[in-house]
């Protein structure tokens, strides 16, 4: 019994001893771990972690120091942080409050340093091996506590964090950029004058400048937050938030409303600068003592796709950091330019190219940003709502135009810009019928203020409209290239897309027989109205015309400008002729005419008139001299075109060498054979309407040559004041002539065609009953011929001419079919 005892006591003697040594062990080895300062012999310490590790217990040291790490973080570290932070800004100015938070960030870093201590020590035991101790290292243990650091520090952080981090670097960036001779805007900073002023910089008086104390604390605060790998966490938006801050007014002072010069270079110079006060927020400890910004040349920015912010990694280089920094900064620059731009556009091409500069930047960022979709929604609303509105004047909106084709064929080389954003305009200008007279008129150099199509058409190498009709994409399908997504699905590639200005004028009606007889009726009123023979202008245009829409389609113009040589010398002829007659053979009026050749001239204007006898007869004598010339041929005129020169003798006043129209002329030399009229007397002896008659008696009666009276009838004022009395040599125009035309107007001939258009449907209809849209159109096409051209009618155009033929009852239609009505 008594040994049994004995035996029993021995053992727990012996059972007690290992584990009071374990728990020395573990004392001694946790002891080293988190209190640097306690006197552990390396002996004893290996010693103890080769217990542990026997026992297995070492690979529990990293569980339990990351678990301690936790619970002091929730028990004391993260509310002592947070309460150091909110200390009551009210009483504190802004150097108190940043004291502040550098303080509440050594506190931190002071309360984890002994456990970031351990970590590592624990690490290099590892890595040593000391005492046996087997783990995987110390570089997952670091993620982890890091990671445990981050969660329950920032797992919902108060707003105060972010404005007192944003307000310091704010003032750090301030200071730093009027260390480096800017100010935030980009403006040179001035000296501060000498006995006080506030400093730029921290923005307090001169004499309290603590400048150098804020950048010593961005100092100390970087590297707190490099050694907790809070950086990312911490610095990156509020520097995101400064930088957008600050590119975005510095855009708004120095870009916005300036066109005519570049902006990227100047940027690329300032983003030097702000890469130094980068260098210095995000000091990274694998560089050692910070980072080192060495400002570059400036060279064309680069802008590769980067992230909102860029991500600060553990260990990361400051090379790679300032990398991504000016990516990211490149990047917000062109969005924000391009934003910026897209709204100024349309003054951008409305100036160009005096705003070429603004264009090539913009095309610079566009290529590095995803924005062309937004840049044409909003160039066509611009378009829709400042351009293509009754308000505009057709030669104002023929001006925007064409610098935008010059603008945006700079912008993209594609031209897809262009066809889409221009598609309103174009639509819009085929609404208009003054449209082709005033490309015609560019085209000419008549229109006021547009030399553009002018300078266009008399360019050394100009685009041939015949080889652009042309089927033939190359020879080469190597040289073949896809168009964007944005563009619009047709035939034109993008090499077949023109960016020429006339080709892309006349494509807007698709036909250029359009503008070849709207340059017909130009040209016909130039030479009508014109008082000599003078073509060499004409025939200048018409050449280059020619090499524009080809010879064949020119040739009713060269008919035209021979006449006018033919009219010169057939006038010299007659003239010469008349000179070797007597006296009293000489006809009493002395006539040039204008012989035109019927059948290429455009339609004149038809009005009646009945000249005086004496007029009648210079014209009879005139023409049968022109029969002796030219035999098998004469001459029917056109009395209300053309231009009389003559004297009127009043009994105070004589009034020589006067020029006025045919009708104004026939007025006043019926008063020589009574001295005064009615106007329904007059209207009778012209054969003119009576409302004619009294427009053109207004022209005379300003100049006080006639007054009506009482009862409507015009007398002859024979004396008169000498303000009354008119120049020698002067033109007499009245507001009808001044802008009168001599030729039918294009609604004019169109409509004389559709009539032509509308025989042949009758006698279609007449024989077939009843047709379709298509098969109307399609006969038409095939049999209809007028003018110098084949007349073209597209298949809108034909149904809305129909409907209206159906609205006056002379068609019927049901179901898309059209016959004649039934005669009753």
């Amino acid at each position: 019994m008594d040994e049994t005892a004995m035996e029993s006591e021995s053992a727990e003697v012996l059972g007690s001893a290992p584990q009071q040594g374990i728990s020395a062990a573990w004392d001694t080895v946790t002891a080293a771990l988190v209190s640097p300062g306690c006197s552990v012999t390396e002996q004893s310490l290996s010693d103890s972690l080769a217990l542990l590790s026997k026992q297995g217990l070492g690979q529990l040291l990293g569980s339990w120091l990351l678990e301690t790490l936790q619970m002091r973080l929730s028990s004391s570290v993260v509310p002592e942080f947070w309460c150091g932070l909110k200390q009551p800004e009210n009483e504190l100015e802004e150097r108190g409050r940043a004291w502040v938070l550098l303080t509440a960030f050594r506190t931190l870093l002071g309360q984890l340093e002994p456990f970031l201590s351990g970590l590592e020590r624990l690490g290099t035991w590892q890595d040593e091996g000391l005492g046996s101790l087997c783990a995987p290292g110390s570089k997952g243990l670091q993620e982890r506590a890091f990671t445990i650091i981050r969660a329950l520090l920032l797992f919902s952080p108060s707003p105060i964090l972010q404005e007192r981090v944003l307000e310091f670097y704010s003032r750090t960036f301030s200071v730093y950029m009027n260390q480096a001779g800017e100010s935030e805007d980009g403006a040179e900073v001035p000296d501060a004058p000498e006995g006080g002023g506030v400093c730029r910089g921290c923005g307090v008086l001169t004499q309290e400048c603590w400048c150098q104390e804020a950048l010593d604390q961005l100092h100390e605060l970087s590297h707190i937050l490099s050694k907790l790998q809070l950086l990312e966490w911490v610095s990156s938006e509020a520097v995101t938030s400064i930088l957008h801050k600050l590119i975005e007014q510095r855009m708004e002072q120095h870009c916005r409303g300036e066109y005519e010069r570049s902006f990227l270079l100047e940027f690329q110079e300032w983003l030097e600068l702000v890469l130094g006060w980068l260098s210095k927020v995000f000091v990274s400890e694998a560089d050692g003592d910070g980072l080192t910004s060495t400002p570059t040349a400036p060279t064309t920015p680069t802008a590769p796709s980067v992230p909102s912010a860029p991500s600060v990694q553990a260990g990361q280089s400051g090379s790679s950091i300032l990398k991504q920094w000016r990516c990211h900064m490149h990047q917000f620059f062109c969005r924000i330019y391009v934003n910026m731009r897209i709204e100024e556009l349309f003054s951008i091409i409305r100036d160009f190219p005096e705003s070429k500069a603004a264009i090539e930047d913009l095309k610079f960022c566009l290529e590095r940003t995803n924005q062309r979709q937004q840049l044409l929604t909003s160039l066509k609303s611009a378009f829709e709502s400042r351009l293509l509105h009754p308000g505009v004047h057709t030669s104002d909106i023929l001006t925007v135009y064409i610098s935008a084709i010059k603008a945006l064929r700079e912008l993209d080389p594609s031209m897809v810009i262009l066809q889409v954003a221009c598609q309103p305009i174009r639509k819009y200008l085929r609404t208009r019928e003054d449209t082709v007279r005033q490309i015609v008129a560019g085209l000419t150099g008549d229109a006021e203020g547009c030399t553009d199509l002018a300078s266009e058409l008399s360019r050394g190498d100009p685009v041939t409209l015949e080889m652009q009709d042309s089927d033939e994409e190359g020879n080469d399908p190597e040289d073949w290239t896809p168009d964007p997504t944005d563009a619009v699905p047709d035939k034109m590639g993008s090499k077949r897309r023109s960016s020429d200005i006339i080709s892309l004028l006349v494509s807007i009606y698709g036909s250029k027989g359009i503008f070849i007889d709207e340059y017909r009726a130009v040209l016909a009123d130039r030479l009508l109205h014109q008082l000599n023979y003078n073509t060499a202008r004409e025939i200048r245009n018409v050449e280059l015309l020619k090499l524009r829409f080809g010879e064949s389609h020119m040739h009713y113009c060269e008919v035209m400008l021979k006449d006018m040589a033919d009219s010169r010398r057939i006038n010299s002829n007659i003239r010469e002729e008349e000179s070797r007659l007597s006296e009293e053979e000489q006809p009493q009026l002395s006539l040039s005419a204008i012989i035109l050749s019927s059948e290429f001239w455009p339609p004149l204007k038809e009005d009646k008139l009945e000249l005086p006898p004496l007029v009648c007869q210079s014209m009879e004598a005139y023409t049968h001299r022109y029969e002796k010339l030219k035999a098998m041929r004469t001459l029917s005129w056109k009395p209300r075109l053309g231009s009389v020169t003559l004297d009127v003798e009043l009994e105070d006043r004589t009034l020589t060498n006067l020029t006025v129209s045919p009708i104004h002329a026939a007025i006043i030399l019926h008063f020589q054979e009574k001295s005064s009229w009615t106007l329904e007397e007059l209207s009778v002896k012209l054969g003119a309407p009576k409302d004619l008659v009294h427009r053109k008696l207004a022209l005379w009666q300003q100049h006080g040559v006639l007054r009506e009276e009482t009862g409507g009838r015009y007398y002859v004022v024979e004396t008169g004041s000498s303000k009354e009395k008119i120049d020698r040599g002067v033109m007499l125009i009245d507001s009808d002539e001044e802008r009168d035309s001599n030729t039918t107007t294009q609604s004019e001939q169109r409509e004389e065609k559709l009539q032509l258009f509308w025989a042949y449907i009758q006698a279609m209809l007449t024989n077939l009953d009843t047709m379709t849209l298509d098969r109307i159109h399609s006969m038409l096409r095939m049999f209809v011929a007028t003018g110098p051209v084949v007349t073209e009618m597209d298949i809108n155009e034909l149904e809305a001419f129909l409907q209206r033929k159906v609205m006056e009852h002379q068609l019927l239609a049901s179901a898309g079919v059209y016959r004649l009505p039934k005669s009753t």
